[in-house]
């Protein structure tokens, strides 16, 4: 009976100790192949380009420009939306220090952060710069990651053509993105990658895939079509705004930004108008507005809010939780009116299309 109980005893600990070593491997099999990809090229998906379609190099493979220290004034959890779940990142201020360029980070900058189900990561940054020479830069990147241990942030600058940071309207640059929600800091440390990217090899590359039950967010927005007309009245807001900062002409035109800080909403939805984000403006013919905010509803939901298109034809899209009582506003198409005169600011009334 003994020796029942001490075979017994014996095939259960090599059970035990075999089964850890297994797993003890796996881990470890695991981390090794994060390593590895780490060191690669990372390919984003098709939907996705982040203006880098053949591959985002790792960014320390290139020369370091500067290095962004970000605080941020709020982190919001939009919740599950028709794209993911959604993060937003309202930022307080900052600093940019680099060798050829510093400034500061202007408030009420938004970084929206998309993770799928899969633990892809996908990013999009609105932020405006000022240089210790006083000149304004607008500031709008994309990113991507297969997790958030690896974030990779495609930079997009458009300088003052006749400013010092001119050169940055030229170029490929690449930042290693990374976000302490507990101390509420951004950190971006920028990288010149012309070189690297000029060597990118398919075979030493991982490709980003999605799952395929989920719409793909868009970089542009919608356009209404001629034939839209104005339906139900949804909402009318009045938006308060900050300061009107002058870019002046870069490489995409005249571009002025009009800071948003807080506001009113009533209607179909009663709540307030957020502070953060900013109308992004165009002023190029046909001018145009690109206006990314938030709402908060009055019973605590989040909505991201993007209100763009030439004058006449302003298209506003949202994006809701997706188990929240303003879901409806996903899959609706709607139209805005033209900003006009309001207290502090703006107002604007929604509309159904039809």
């Amino acid at each position: 009976m003994k020796t029942k109980y001490t075979t017994c005893c014996f095939t259960l600990m090599l059970f035990l100790t075999l089964s850890i070593s297994c797993a003890n491997t796996s881990i470890s099999a695991s981390r090794d192949e994060s390593a590895a990809d780490a060191e690669k090229t990372l390919v984003p998906h098709s939907s996705w380009t982040c203006e880098m379609p053949d591959g985002i190099p790792k960014p320390e493979n290139g020369v370091l420009v500067f290095d962004a220290q970000i605080n941020l004034d709020q982190v919001y959890d939009v919740g599950k939306t028709q794209y993911g779940r959604r993060q937003v990142l309202v930022v307080k201020d900052g600093t940019i220090t680099g060798e050829k360029i510093k400034a500061s980070v202007m408030p009420l900058g938004l970084d929206f952060q998309l993770t799928l189900s899969s633990g892809v990561i996908e990013i999009e940054q609105v932020l405006v710069f000022r240089t210790n020479d006083s000149k304004y830069i607008y500031v709008r990147n994309a990113g991507t990651g297969i997790s958030e241990k690896d974030v990779r942030i495609v930079m997009d600058f458009e300088a003052p053509n006749n400013s010092s940071s001119a050169w940055l309207n030229t170029g490929k640059y690449v930042a290693r993105r990374t976000v302490d929600l507990t101390a509420k800091t951004l950190k971006m440390s920028v990288y010149d990658v012309s070189e690297a990217a000029a060597k990118i090899e398919a075979a030493n590359a991982v490709k980003i895939s999605k799952p395929a039950d989920v719409p793909l967010q868009s970089w542009d927005y919608r356009k209404a079509s001629p034939s839209e007309q104005r339906g139900e009245q949804i909402i009318t807001e009045n938006v308060t705004l900050g300061a009107s900062t002058s870019v002046g002409a870069s490489k995409r035109g005249m571009r002025n930004i009009i800071p948003i800080t807080g506001g009113t909403l009533t209607g179909m939805i009663t709540g307030k108008v957020l502070p953060g984000g900013a109308d992004y403006q165009n002023l190029s013919n046909p001018a145009t507005i690109d206006a990314r905010y938030l709402w908060q509803t009055d019973e605590g939901e989040v909505i991201i809010v993007r209100n763009a298109g030439p004058f006449g034809s302003l298209v506003p899209t949202f994006e809701a939780k997706v188990d929240g009582k303003y879901a409806w506003l996903n899959s609706g198409i709607y139209l805005s009116s033209n900003p006009g005169m309001g207290a502090g600011g703006v107002s604007l009334t929604m509309y159904k299309s039809k």
